[in-house]
């Protein structure tokens, strides 16, 4: 396969009119006099050439959580992200008992990795929960929190096959600092569903946390006397997750935060749960229910519980704010992808990696989607 005459997002964050190749899944060539004469050719003119978009939080889509456990569901979801432009992501769960958490695990695992047409892959798992601060729980079921557990983490972390790609935990919950510590050797840790002061999340990066969960939902917020989580994850150069599904947080905030944070740091997520791809009506997250009217969804306290929007609306979202279309790029595929260690494989256009691809128009929207570089 080569891509020919598109406008190429290379892996230095700059647009050039270039070619692709791209063998046996892999890119193998990048540059203006590629010999296609004996490949087939994918025309990309007038088109813009991005990486496959990297979901790593997100919980479900169209009638489904990850939380369900079977496989067939998984790839019910992995199927819609493909068709959006989401070539890659990591299966969101929630705060749940652990027996509930070890079987989605056990069920999944045997997907993680896996190629198959038509199908997103799930790269592993994102554990949100449940070691949480029940004063900001939100949409994460109090019943199930606890304190901050190694043992319980470890023997999760076993039944999924070593594929939990990161863990949340607030810092100053019980247990927390010694969690931090260990877990992060091995592991993202992300610190989320916190009041943390600046010091105490300062405490938890300097143990090894280097991510934040859903920057500034779920958190104390950033004053110019406590800055908080906000400011600790700001001056520890750790990676942040935004929902820009312009619910979740205000344009204004989305255009600060890629200025405070810098474009290497921010990792667009959808946040998104079963009503994604859906419509209006009663669905349920984490054994709570949740009330969906437009492009917002509610647990009944009115906290808000996830997105019902797709990742590459995200980004679409991101531009219309005012965010610059490269930074927005960024934010939704390579940096992602370094956040929990999937870069090798995904996250840019770059000789090497898999011809993960998404053929944009003039207006940002889906004209192509390529995994592996067959085209889906």
């Amino acid at each position: 396969m080569v891509i020919k005459n598109g406008n190429v997002f290379c892996e230095d964050g700059i647009f050039r009119n270039t070619d692709i190749e791209i063998q046996n899944g892999i890119i193998t060539a990048i540059g203006d006099s590629l010999d296609w004469q004996k490949d087939e050719v994918l025309d990309a003119g007038g088109c813009f050439v991005i990486p496959g978009l990297v979901d790593i939080h997100t919980h479900g889509a169209v009638g489904v959580d990850f939380c369900d456990g079977p496989i067939e569901g998984a790839e019910k979801i992995a199927k819609y992200f493909l068709k959006n432009g989401v070539t890659s992501f990591l299966g969101t769960t929630m705060s749940m008992p652990e027996e509930e958490l070890a079987k989605a695990y056990s069920s999944l695992a045997p997907l993680v990795g896996v190629r198959k047409p038509g199908q997103a892959i799930m790269q592993g798992f994102n554990m949100e929960g449940p070691f949480f601060n029940l004063k900001k729980c939100g949409a994460q079921n109090p019943d199930y929190l606890r304190t901050a557990d190694v043992d319980m983490f470890e023997r999760l972390y076993s039944i999924s096959g070593k594929n939990i790609k990161t863990v949340a935990v607030a810092p100053e919950i019980e247990g927390a600092s010694s969690f931090i510590s260990k877990v992060s050797s091995y592991c993202t840790v992300s610190l989320a569903h916190s009041e943390a002061g600046y010091e105490v999340a300062m405490e938890g990066f300097a143990l090894g946390a280097n991510h934040v969960t859903h920057l500034f939902n779920g958190m104390a917020p950033f004053t110019h006397r406590e800055p908080g989580l906000v400011g600790a994850a700001a001056d520890s150069n750790a990676f942040v997750e935004l929902i820009c599904d312009g619910v979740h947080i205000h344009p204004t905030v989305v255009r600060s935060v890629f200025r405070m944070f810098g474009d290497d740091k921010v990792c667009l997520i959808s946040d998104a749960m079963r009503a994604c791809g859906l419509g209006d009506g009663e669905y349920d997250l984490g054994g709570q229910n949740v009330t969906v009217k437009g492009a917002s969804a509610t647990i009944e306290n009115g906290s808000l519980a996830g997105s019902v929007t797709v990742l590459m609306d995200c980004l679409q979202k991101a531009i219309s704010f005012g965010v610059p279309f490269e930074s927005a790029i960024k934010a939704a595929t390579i940096n992602p992808a370094k956040s929990v260690g999937v870069d090798k494989e995904v996250g840019s256009i770059s000789v090497g990696k898999s011809g993960d691809i998404v053929l944009l128009d003039g207006d940002h929207k889906v004209k192509a989607v390529l995994l592996s570089g067959v085209v889906a």
